[in-house]
């Protein structure tokens, strides 16, 4: 089942038991006599509302997200935990409502009735359709195009494995084999694999690595991460890939998510909002001066007064960022070069813009497109981005998340003019993906509100 469908089947799953826990408890509530009403509650409206107050709820708590390969319990558990912090919330709701109409005390006790049915109706609908896909995945329906890294012993008694659970879902196509200076030796090769996986439709990779065979480990990462791919390896590596790794075992098969998302998707859900929230209120607040800006820029300098530039964002997709242009035309018509802090080519108003950050203001508009976020590592051009991956190890792994206006190594450290500035950036861009969190979020904004003001821009 792709996605999309699981997504869709989830959706009908819950408008039909929500809907179905909200008519028994109503019944409960008001048709069965137990509370005296004088003017009994509406059904219609109610029901709608509460739909719609869980569809957000269980969105915050990543209850629509694709779960692949896990356990019945484990989604259970979710449910469970999101619908006791629903109802935590509709407790005070209720009691509100109930202080307001003078009803009896009793009424507001009910909640743990209608917790019991939310956990039982909404329970026993992922239950269907889980079974339902696990039921798939027996008769081979649903797999998922798989490739497995490796030709060693490990790698043989990983296919076994999935070849006698498919409800693990993985339809293994073939190996990945490891050795590209052997000519004589058939099969596909490691340095083909971006190939392999557009040609297959390929959407996992299971790395299973011989002990001698570990230090091949990054360079697999290097080639892997870049496709949409979902990346699982054997538990005995797990010591290389500390701190970007979730284990996941199912039908005795352990497997280690690589690098997977550390938002949860309440935190990301969450992130989306403050991005949108704070780039439509900073655009309105800010449009006067943003129309002098403009101004000024066109009558102290030639040229366009927005400077765009593509920028190389999650997953390597480029885009097209925007900002105030505070160099002069044509900065760049001998080729990308970085600009140190006293660069000839700014011009005196782009000093000030920059010292400021106005200059970084129309990137609002990328984060509106969903390009980039207010927080995160600053996107780099294509020319330096391949440059900087053939120089430094692992900065695919910058590549993973949006890019940001303005982030941890922007706070940590002086605007950057070489590739060792680059270096050292990089290690905070990391500490940043490692650590990702609202809090850590806020922290960054609180600290960029401050070089802003006391003008420490580059």
């Amino acid at each position: 089942m792709s996605p999309k469908k699981e997504k869709f089947f989830l959706f009908i799953s819950d408008l039909i038991f929500i809907n179905l826990a909200w008519a028994v408890y109503y019944y409960i509530r008001v048709e069965s006599g137990w509370i005296m009403y004088a003017n009994p509650p509406a059904f219609l409206i109610p029901l709608i509302v509460v739909y719609i107050y869980w569809l957000i709820i269980f969105s915050f708590a990543g209850l629509y997200q694709h779960w692949f390969v896990r356990s019945r319990f484990d989604e259970f558990s979710s449910v469970l935990k999101a619908v006791s912090a629903g109802c935590f919330i509709l407790f005070f709701i209720i009691f509100i409502d109930d202080y307001m109409d003078n009803a009896p005390i009793i009424s507001r006790f009910l909640i743990l009735i209608y917790w019991l049915l939310m956990a039982i109706c909404v329970s026993a609908g992922r239950i269907i359709i889980r079974s339902v896909q696990r039921n798939l995945l027996e008769k081979g329906i649903g797999l998922r195009n798989t490739l497995i890294v490796g030709k060693g012993e490990k790698a043989k008694e990983l296919k076994v494995m999935t070849e006698k659970f498919p409800q693990l879902g993985y339809k293994v196509l073939g190996f990945i084999s490891l050795n590209r200076n052997n000519e004589k030796e058939s099969g596909w090769k490691l340095s083909d694999i971006s190939e392999i996986i557009k040609e297959q439709e390929i959407s996992e990779i299971l790395i299973a690595l011989e002990t001698a065979e570990k230090d091949h480990l990054a360079e697999i990462f290097k080639y892997c991460t870049e496709e949409k791919v979902n990346l699982k390896i054997l538990p005995d590596m797990y010591e290389i890939v500390s701190g970007m790794a979730k284990t996941n075992q199912i039908y005795g098969v352990p497997l280690i998510e690589v690098m997977p998302d550390i938002m949860s998707p309440a935190g990301k859900l969450t992130k989306r909002i403050i991005d949108i929230g704070i780039s439509v209120l900073t655009l309105l607040i800010l449009s006067p001066l943003l129309l002098i800006v403009s101004f000024l820029i066109k009558v102290t300098s030639k040229g366009p007064v927005l400077y765009k530039q593509i920028r190389v964002g999650r997953k390597g997709k480029e885009f097209n960022i925007y900002k105030f242009r505070s160099m002069v035309e044509n900065s760049e018509e001998y080729g990308p070069e970085w600009a140190g802090e006293k660069d000839p080519r700014i011009t005196k108003l782009g000093r000030v813009l920059r010292k400021t950050y106005i200059d970084e203001v129309p990137q609002m508009i990328n984060v509106l497109k969903n390009e980039m976020s207010l927080i995160g590592p600053r996107p780099e051009r294509p020319f330096f981005v391949e440059q900087l991956k053939k120089e430094i190890p692992y900065y695919y792994k910058r590549l993973t998340i949006k890019p940001g206006i303005t982030g941890w190594a922007q706070i940590k450290h002086k605007y950057d003019s070489s590739l060792e500035d680059v270096r050292t950036k990089l290690q905070y861009d990391f500490y940043y993906i490692e650590n990702m969190s609202l809090k850590l979020d806020f922290r960054i904004m609180i600290n960029t509100i401050i070089v802003i003001i006391l003008m420490k821009g580059h």
